[in-house]
């Protein structure tokens, strides 16, 4: 762990993280977001979402920073300009979709033009550029075997955001990998990043970072992992830890 005030930036997961359960950013919380930036920290989100849902937050913070989404597979160099994308073989999104239906469980997949799921009557796809796909099922048994079947490919990269989901990226690109990019480009070293997240989704990023943070709320393997666990999403964790390791007293 570096002093306090030689972390230069904060890496954010959204969901069960800087968002509460209602999907609000606290005032707390936006507040020392501010604060961070004005001191010449740089905060950016590292999100599953894609850009368009993570749009609205990054707004209303008014950050103009890089973001990494789709756990890594889009890095954009500010929230106007995609720095790199890397995409997932319509073949492979084709094999993952067939599972879904022999498995009946919801899915859902990101490709560049937006979400489709099993309520999309469209979808053609060997004509878009896929970045993400994603199963849910409340049946473990089922995501298990799920899971076992695309590891046997060995060519995704598996985690989740949520013990019920499995979210699949290509092989090497994770938001560690996404956090990584924006690191070089803004000439930052990993050992002076704090990542902070909750899901198997943010695994790599909070091990691979200066300072790794679980929530609260994160699954009980990202608090294995993590160098330090901080308070819940309810509990303005994020300004607890702006506040903690970022900002000199």
């Amino acid at each position: 762990m570096g002093n306090v005030g030689s972390y230069k930036l904060l890496a954010l997961d959204m969901d069960g993280t800087l968002l509460d359960d209602d999907k609000k950013i606290s005032v707390e919380n936006r507040e020392a977001i501010q604060e961070a930036t004005k001191t010449g920290k740089i905060v950016i989100m590292s999100t599953g979402r894609g850009a368009v849902s993570a749009m609205p937050y990054i707004q209303e913070l008014g950050l103009t920073s890089p973001l990494v989404v789709v756990n890594g597979s889009e890095v954009w160099e500010s929230p106007t300009k995609l720095l790199k994308r890397t995409l997932l073989p319509a073949e492979t999104v084709l094999n993952l979709h067939s599972l879904a239906l022999t498995y009946d469980c919801w899915w859902w997949a990101y490709s560049v033009e937006g979400v489709f799921n099993r309520e999309s009557e469209a979808m053609d796809i060997d004509r878009q550029e896929w970045l993400k796909f994603g199963y849910f099922t409340e049946n473990m048994e089922k995501l298990q075997q799920i899971r076992d079947i695309v590891e046997g490919w060995g060519t995704l990269e598996i985690t989740n955001s949520h013990p019920s989901n499995i979210e699949l990226n290509p092989l090497g690109i994770s938001k560690a990998s996404g956090v990584e990019t924006v690191c070089q480009l803004l000439g930052i070293n990993m050992s002076e990043v704090i990542a902070m997240g909750d899901s198997e989704n943010d695994i790599a990023m909070i091990r691979e970072v200066g300072l790794g943070v679980a929530m609260g709320n994160a699954q009980d393997e990202v608090k294995r992992i993590a160098d330090i666990t901080t308070v819940t999403n309810n509990e303005h964790a994020i300004a607890k830890v702006i506040r903690t390791y970022m900002l000199e007293k």
